[in-house]
């Protein structure tokens, strides 16, 4: 009666708990699996970024490893010489040995024979089997050494094969790279190029009805006189009127350009090939440089970050047009704007 009582209550034991431990561990497992997996990918981000030093680290221990396999190979070389000396040595002392025998036999044939002469043999036979046995122990000695340099041969092949493939495996991940980084590239320089274009469109809005302003290439050309008076860098209340229209257009599209693309809009000055006489500029560098600063300084008041602008000055040494004609002069007389990437 009792043992059924026992065995009711073992067939009544409820498994639903271990079976919940055991997920739970199992889940734990994975949570940390997971996380080796995260610090091994970290790793691996740094180690791509040092390729070119381990790259380098690599190939110094290749050439060594290579110098230490050369410098093995000729110990091995000239231990296998001395192997060969040494066998030779021992077979003439086999020979040597072979005729001593002869002799002594010989001579125990001959019972006249003084028993000097055979004491004289004895002891010859022993410093040859003595020598044998030097040769001998040599011989163990230099089959030792040899397996010893095989085995480190073996080992630095081993290196150079662990070596190569991990080279190999460096450039494949180098090049991968390196597509990536092109098609990055590629990708910023689309982008940049559908902005200046809306940027070109919303200036031509702008200056649609002003003969003054053309466009070259992939620049705003400003005639000088529409902004400035001949030989000063005061910009006019027309121009400014102007450059503020250009900064309100300027500060709409910076607002739809993201912000990881690094763009800044260049003010170029330029001048014609006559001489400056003032003395407020030593030379024509520093009229171009001093006008374009003006226009970048009144962008600035007009609302536009000064870290998206950039001055440069040319002075008359990129004309659009050659010659001394007073319409060249007139036409090389300019501000140029340019929407590029830093």
């Amino acid at each position: 009666m009792a043992f059924s009582r026992r065995s009711s209550r073992r067939e009544s034991v409820n498994f639903w708990p271990g079976f919940i431990d055991a997920l739970s561990t199992l889940l734990l497992v994975f949570i940390f699996l997971l996380t080796v997996f995260m610090f091994a990918q970290f790793f691996l981000t740094q180690e791509i970024s040092g390729r070119d030093s381990v790259l380098d680290r690599l190939r110094g221990q290749l050439s060594e490893l290579t110098q230490m396999l050369a410098l093995e190979k000729g110990n091995s070389a000239s231990l296998t010489d001395t192997i060969s000396s040494l066998s030779l040595s021992l077979a003439d002392a086999e020979s040597e040995k072979t005729k001593l025998a002869g002799l002594l036999a010989a001579y125990s044939a001959e019972k006249n024979q003084s028993g000097s002469a055979i004491n004289v043999l004895n002891d010859k036979l022993t410093a040859e089997s003595r020598i044998k046995s030097e040769a001998l122990a040599q011989v163990e000695l230099l089959n030792l050494q040899i397996a010893s340099l095989r085995r480190q041969i073996a080992t630095v092949s081993a290196i150079l094969d662990a070596a190569e493939q991990k080279d190999k495996n460096n450039q494949v991940k180098i090049a991968n790279l390196g597509q990536r980084l092109n098609l990055a590239l590629a990708q910023k320089v689309q982008q940049l190029s559908k902005y200046r274009s809306n940027f070109f469109g919303r200036l031509r809005e702008i200056l649609a009805k002003r003969s003054d302003v053309k466009i070259v290439g992939d620049r705003f050309v400003f005639q000088s006189e529409v902004l400035f008076s001949k030989g000063r860098v005061e910009i006019n209340d027309q121009g400014k009127t102007e450059l503020v229209k250009i900064a309100e257009a300027i500060i709409e599209i910076s607002t739809e350009i993201p912000d990881d693309i690094n763009w800044v809009l260049r003010v170029d000055g330029h001048t014609d090939s006559t001489p400056i006489k003032s003395s407020s500029f030593a030379s024509n560098w520093e009229l171009s440089a001093a006008r374009s600063i003006s226009v970048v300084r009144t962008l600035i008041e007009a609302g536009v970050p000064p870290r998206r602008l950039m001055a440069a000055g040319f002075g008359e040494h990129h004309p659009l047009a050659e010659g001394d004609s007073d319409e060249a002069k007139e036409i090389n007389r300019r501000i140029e704007l340019k929407l590029t990437e830093k």
